[in-house]
């Protein structure tokens, strides 16, 4: 029977987000505490847990078909690896950061400075664009104490909320590239491998759809049903059922959750009353 491989992060936010989407697609995964491999119950796929910088090139040489890892690893790996999908979560970001005392007005002030960081590639990259040239110290872990120990001038490193850059006395000065958790695949995976992956992004592509619409129940005079359905047009048209009460109906929609905020008072005005919004598991187009 085929399977795909699938590699994941072995620990951290990565990890955590890349199994929770797993399960919230269905898939029952039996592993044990400090395993590096499991298997599916229900779906025919065997994960690997490694490290998150090993990923790219465990799938570029096939080893796994498909993996989940930050843009920002795939970008500094720089493997031979296709992007599936953009997932949605761990968002984060690469910023540069200098000692709060500093005096900032630009990327020209890093001319020369040295700057500590675990993603050369990238920093480089962003330098090259503005013709700064700098001392580009690599090093992984802790980076941003590395000003404080006088091993560098600034720092670049993943920003979540930028509350570690301020407990080191640092303050963010340039953001030079935004990252999420995306699937990644084998350049050279075999047809029947490929279509076990399409049925797996079937169910991620439904987690996404549901998470940002919203299904909406609300109850209307008869005479107020045109004038909702132009506010509340729904995926094709609302479903309309009858109450119990002569003259009075219920709609039913699906709504974009910020549409919905936008259009809440116009349905009230419309005449709609007892409005119910409910959040959606899985959504199909």
């Amino acid at each position: 029977m085929t399977t795909i491989k699938l590699a994941i992060q072995k620990s951290g936010r990565l990890s955590e987000g890349s199994m929770d989407l797993i399960r919230r697609c269905g898939i029952k995964v039996k592993n044990g505490i400090g395993k590096l491999k499991a298997e599916a119950s229900n779906f025919p796929i065997e994960f690997l847990f490694l490290r998150d910088d090993d990923i790219p090139g465990y799938v570029q040489d096939g080893i796994a078909d498909i993996g989940i890892i930050g843009e920002n690893v795939m970008v500094e790996e720089d493997r031979d690896v296709t992007v599936l999908h953009k997932l949605g979560f761990s968002r984060c970001r690469l910023s540069i950061a200098v000692p709060k005392g500093d005096q900032y007005n630009g990327v020209k002030d890093l001319q020369d400075k040295s700057i500590a960081t675990s993603y050369p590639k990238i920093l480089k990259n962003y330098l090259d664009e503005h013709g700064v040239v700098a001392d580009i110290h690599e090093i992984s872990g802790s980076v941003e104490i590395a000003p404080s120990i006088g091993l560098a001038d600034a720092v670049c490193d993943i920003v979540s909320s930028g509350s570690t850059l301020f407990q080191n006395g640092l303050k963010e000065v340039e953001k030079i590239f935004y990252s999420e958790a995306v699937m990644v695949g084998s350049p050279n995976m075999a047809e029947e491998k490929m279509e076990l992956v399409r049925k797996l992004l079937f169910r991620i592509k439904s987690l996404q759809t549901a998470e940002s619409n919203k299904y909406i129940l609300l109850n209307a005079p008869e005479k107020s049903i045109e004038k909702i359905k132009a506010v509340l047009p729904g995926m094709r048209s609302p479903s309309i059922l009858p109450l119990a009460e002569p003259g009075w109906v219920s709609l039913h929609s699906v709504i974009n959750e910020n549409d919905f905020w936008e259009k809440i008072e116009e349905l009230k005005e419309a005449g709609a009353e007892g409005i119910l919004v409910v959040p959606i598991e899985k959504m199909i187009n």
